[in-house]
C-alpha cells in the first residue's frame, strides 16, 4: 500500500467511527496531501472504497501526479449526478452525512456544494483530516530535516554579512537568497484564517517587540500597514538583541528555528532571559517522550517562566500573550498538536512540533530560542541542526 493509501484509509477510519458517509476536500493543502497534486477540484473520499478526484484545472496536470483516480469535472451544476455514477450511495434521496473542512472552506463554496447535493447534511470534519496530517510519515520527516540543513546554511551565512547598520530587511534578504538558491519552494503556508507568515520574522530591539495581528509571541515591526510583521528598514545597532526566527520550505514541508543574537552584548536582565529560554527548552525536552499530554508541556512552561519572575513577558506581553508554548509544523506552519491548555491530545511517534519559548520586552527586544522535534518511539529526535546558545557577534 502506498503512502496515499494509508493516509485515505486512516481518514476513512475516522469517517466511519463517526458514522459519516464520506468527506468531500477542496482546500489545497489537503488536496495535496491525499492525492500528490494540488490542481484545483474537489476529492471525494467515501467511508468505504476508492476515493476519487474531480479536476477542474488543471486536468492533464493531476492525471500525471495524482495518485487518486482523476475525473475531469464538468458543468457544477451537474456536479451531483457526476458524483452518483461513481458514488451511487449520493443519489438525490438517500439520506447521507458528509464531512467537509469547514475551518477553510469559504461559505460561498460550502452553499455551492449544498446547492447540488441539497440532501446531504453536513458536517465539519476539519479535526479529522488534521488529526489525520498530525502523523508524520518517514517521508515527510526527511523532507523537513532536509529543510533545517538548508535553514541552518542559511543562518550562518547571513550572521557573517550581519554588522551594526545592517537593516533588517537586509538581513532578512540574505536569508532568502540563501535559501531559494537550496530549493525552498518560496511560500510557507498557514492555515489559520487571516494569517501569513513570511519567511519569518527577523527583528532588532523595539521593532521585533511591537505587537500585531500575527499569532505568535513576536510580529515585528513590518515594512507598514500592508504588511505589519516581520522586517523593516530599521537598522541594527550594536548591544540589543536580534532575534532571528525564520523558516524554509522544502518539497511542501516547513523547518520553524529561532536563534537569538546581539552585535556585543545584552544587558543583564535580557541575558537571563535568553539562559531561562534554554533552560525551559532543555526542561521541556526531558519530557518529550510518547504519552505525555501536550498540554503538560505548556503548563510546565510556565510555570518555570513565573518561577523565574518572567510570566508577564513570557510569550508576548500584556494583552499581546499568546497562550502556547509551541506547534505542529508540516506542510503548514499551524499544524496540530498546539501545546497549550486544552490540547489533551497524548504524544505519539510521527508529531512533529516546534518548541519556542520566548520573552518580550516592550521597547527592548525579544529573545528566544525555538527547535523542531519529531516525537519517536521512545522520545525525539531534534529536527533542528543550527547551533544554540545567545550568539556573539
Amino acid at each position: 500500500m502506498n503512502e496515499y493509501a494509508q493516509r485515505i484509509g486512516r481518514l476513512q477510519q475516522k469517517l466511519q467511527a463517526l458514522q459519516l458517509d464520506g468527506m468531500m476536500i477542496t482546500q489545497n493543502v489537503d488536496l495535496y496531501y491525499l492525492t500528490g497534486s494540488m490542481q484545483t477540484g474537489y476529492l471525494f473520499v467515501p467511508a468505504e472504497g476508492e476515493p476519487r478526484f474531480y479536476v477542474r484545472r488543471s486536468v492533464a496536470r493531476a492525471q500525471e501526479e495524482s495518485a487518486v483516480a482523476v475525473e475531469p469535472l464538468g458543468s457544477f451544476r451537474a456536479f451531483g449526478t457526476q458524483l452518483a455514477q461513481t458514488f451511487p450511495q449520493l443519489a438525490s434521496g438517500s439520506a447521507v452525512t458528509l464531512a467537509a473542512e469547514f475551518d477553510v472552506l469559504p461559505v460561498q463554496q460550502w452553499q455551492r456544494l449544498q446547492s447540488v447535493l441539497p440532501h446531504v447534511v453536513w458536517k465539519d470534519g476539519s479535526m479529522l483530516i488534521r488529526e489525520t496530517r498530525m502523523i508524520k510519515s518517514p517521508r515527510e520527516i526527511s523532507c523537513i530535516r532536509e529543510a533545517a540543513q538548508i535553514i541552518d546554511g542559511a543562518l550562518e551565512n547571513a550572521l557573517t554579512r550581519l554588522e551594526p547598520g545592517m537593516t533588517e530587511l537586509e538581513l532578512m534578504s540574505a536569508v532568502e537568497h540563501y535559501i531559494r538558491l537550496h530549493g525552498h519552494i518560496g511560500v510557507m503556508r498557514l492555515r489559520g484564517y487571516n494569517q501569513e507568515v513570511l519567511t519569518g520574522v527577523i527583528g532588532a530591539g523595539e521593532a521585533v517587540a511591537k505587537p500585531t495581528y500575527f499569532d505568535g509571541p513576536a510580529g515585528g515591526q513590518g515594512l507598514g500597514p500592508a504588511v505589519p510583521q516581520s522586517v523593516s528598514r530599521r537598522p541594527i545597532e550594536r548591544n540589543e538583541p536580534i532575534l532571528i526566527d525564520i523558516g524554509c520550505c522544502i518539497d511542501g514541508y516547513v523547518i520553524d528555528q529561532t536563534r537569538t543574537a546581539v552585535i556585543g552584548d545584552l544587558p543583564d536582565d535580557l541575558r537571563q532571559a535568553y539562559d531561562v529560554s534554554e533552560a525551559i527548552i532543555r526542561s521541556v525536552e526531558s519530557m518529550l517522550k510518547p504519552g505525555i499530554l501536550c498540554e503538560q508541556l505548556y503548563i510546565h512552561s510556565l510555570g518555570m517562566a513565573q518561577e523565574a519572575g518572567l510570566g508577564d513577558h513570557y510569550m508576548g506581553f500584556g494583552d499581546d500573550q499568546v497562550k502556547f508554548l509551541g506547534h505542529g509544523i508540516g506542510l503548514e506552519v499551524d499544524e496540530l498538536p498546539v501545546l497549550a491548555k486544552g490540547f489533551r491530545y497524548p504524544l505519539e511517534p510521527g508529531m512533529v512540533i516546534a518548541i519556542e519559548p520566548k520573552f518580550t520586552f516592550p521597547g527592548r527586544g525579544v529573545v528566544g530560542i525555538e527547535n523542531s522535534y519529531a516525537v519517536t518511539d521512545t522520545g525525539f529526535e531534534k529536527l533542528t541542526v543550527s547551533r544554540e546558545g545567545l550568539i556573539r557577534l
